[in-house]
């Protein structure tokens, strides 16, 4: 598969144009592999109308919004395909999420429908939607509804009606719900998929929540280029390394906790390639220190991209396999043809095809945009020369200590290539003297030293960190608190933490 084909199947308006204009091309090729199981891009399409036509027997039309709360699943895949096969709008919900969360994401969308996997790993979802009083419950785990697709309507063909509703994370408040087109999914995957220069010799994996607005990026790639990726519907290493073996994944990884969980293992068995046909890491979600990188590439013989995108924005920059070592290494990369990046008092602005609609709430619409239709990302950071994106923080995140701004990212970067530290988040702490004080929480790999705040202290001092910048206070834990979609660290757990602690 030429690039040429690839970029003009993402001219496809609509995601089933996309599905039909892929089988018309291979439709015999692997698409989805899962344990012993392979679905074809023609059995993806024929699977995806019988949903589509069990799910219009039930009473599903266009713009019906249906819910649905899944694993990482090839049935799955198919139900999405299948509402998007119908034109109804349907909102994602990370199975991880509970009754707070998944009945406030069933309220503000209006669903009329609920799909559940039933028990998942020791939790019953059925119960929890008889709880919450869901509405048009059923369950899609092992099976899915099928009917007379000679019934069917026609398939949609606006690319820019509202279908897909996602729903930000929600870690100190209710959680956003995030308005998606075909269009700007489609021009998300498009862009992501052109900056990794894939191929239809290559083998990807989705080793995190389909639901998540990574699943239909990913799935447009397979769909663009024409190559099958390994699904794991729960990931845990050393355990999920036997699938990508199996299946001679080429492109891995997810966000930074995943390319240090491979990098973990890699330590384990040094001079043995733990996956032999990888070639690639790549991922976004997530900062990532420089160290990181370069231990990847080091260690495991392979390269690295690593890019930015949001629940708003699924593809805003990524690194290429040509660009220089440095790059890769301290930028996110460039932005694709068709995003504008504004830098406004630093902080990074976005408009783009990929951008997405707006949110549930109108309210919540008109402040994220600025007066030129950007989207105001909360972001801090800078284009350099060359283009690359460096990101240096979140505008939450700057420790304001006596008056003077301290980015947690510079600090944290720089520990990151301490040898007794594997990870770290560092918070600001409410301070009456100072304002707030800062607090480094540090996740040591096994078989590490102890460490001391003097000792931090002066390595950062060697490393050139201005004495204002120093942390006050350090905190030693087993794992730092993360969320179940891409392992980001959960700082604002860490601040309730120690918020009343002082050392």
């Amino acid at each position: 598969m030429t690039a040429d084909t690839a970029h003009a199947l993402g001219a496809s308006r609509t995601f089933w144009e996309l599905v039909e204009r892929r089988v018309a091309l291979t439709p015999d090729r692997p698409v989805l592999l899962q344990d012993d199981r392979t679905l074809t891009f023609e059995e993806l399409r024929s699977g995806a109308e019988k949903a589509a036509a069990g799910l219009h027997d039930m009473g599903v039309r266009p713009g019906t919004v249906v819910a649905w709360q899944l694993p990482t699943r090839i049935e799955t895949v198919l139900l999405a395909m299948g509402l998007a096969r119908l034109g109804a709008v349907q909102t994602p919900v990370i199975p991880f999420y509970r009754d707070r969360e998944v009945s406030f994401a069933l309220r503000e969308s209006q669903a009329a429908y609920f799909a559940v996997p039933g028990e998942w790993r020791g939790f019953d979802h059925a119960a929890m939607a008889e709880r919450i009083d869901a509405r048009g419950v059923f369950e899609a785990y092992d099976s899915l509804p099928e009917g007379d697709t000679s019934l069917l309507p026609p398939p949609p063909t606006s690319s820019t009606d509202v279908r897909w509703i996602y729903w930000t994370s929600g870690t100190t408040s209710d959680p956003k719900g995030v308005l998606h087109t075909d269009r700007s999914l489609i021009a998300g995957g498009s862009c992501l998929a052109h900056a990794l220069h894939l191929s239809a010799d290559d083998v990807g994996s989705i080793a995190f929540p389909f639901a998540h607005i990574g699943g239909p990026d990913y799935l447009v790639m397979l769909l663009l280029y024409g190559f099958p990726a390994v699904l794991f519907e729960k990931f845990a290493l050393p355990d999920a390394l036997e699938g990508y073996r199996k299946h001679g994944v080429t492109v891995a990884g997810g966000s930074t906790a995943f390319y240090s969980m491979f990098l973990a293992e890699q330590r384990k068995q040094p001079g043995t390639k733990l996956i032999p046909t990888l070639r690639l890491l790549a991922g976004g979600g997530a900062p990532k220190p420089p160290e990181v990188h370069h231990a990847v590439v080091r260690e495991m013989g392979v390269q690295l991209t690593h890019g930015y995108g949001m629940t708003e924005v699924p593809m805003i920059t990524m690194g290429s396999p040509d660009d220089s070592e440095e790059n890769l290494a301290t930028t996110e990369g460039r932005p694709p043809e068709g995003m504008e990046i504004r830098i406004a008092d630093g902080e990074v602005r976005l408009r783009g095809e990929a951008v997405c609609a707006g949110y549930l709430d109108p309210a919540q619409t008109a402040e994220a945009f600025d007066e030129d239709g950007f989207l105001i990302t909360g972001d801090l950071g800078r284009l350099t020369e060359s283009g690359h994106l460096v990101l240096t923080g979140r505008l939450k995140d700057v420790i304001i200590r006596k008056g003077e701004n301290i980015s947690a990212k510079e600090i944290e970067d720089l520990l990151h290539r301490h040898p007794d530290v594997g990870d770290v988040a560092v918070i600001g702490l409410p301070d009456a003297e100072r304002g707030e004080r800062l607090c480094a929480v540090v996740e040591q790999p096994e078989g590490a030293a102890e460490l001391t705040l003097e000792a931090v202290a002066a390595y950062l001092r060697a490393e050139g960190l201005s004495v204002h910048k120093l942390p006050e206070q350090l905190e030693v834990v087993d794992a730092l608190p993360r969320n179940e979609t891409l392992r980001k660290v959960l700082k604002y757990k860490l601040r309730e933490r120690y918020s009343g602690t002082v050392k």
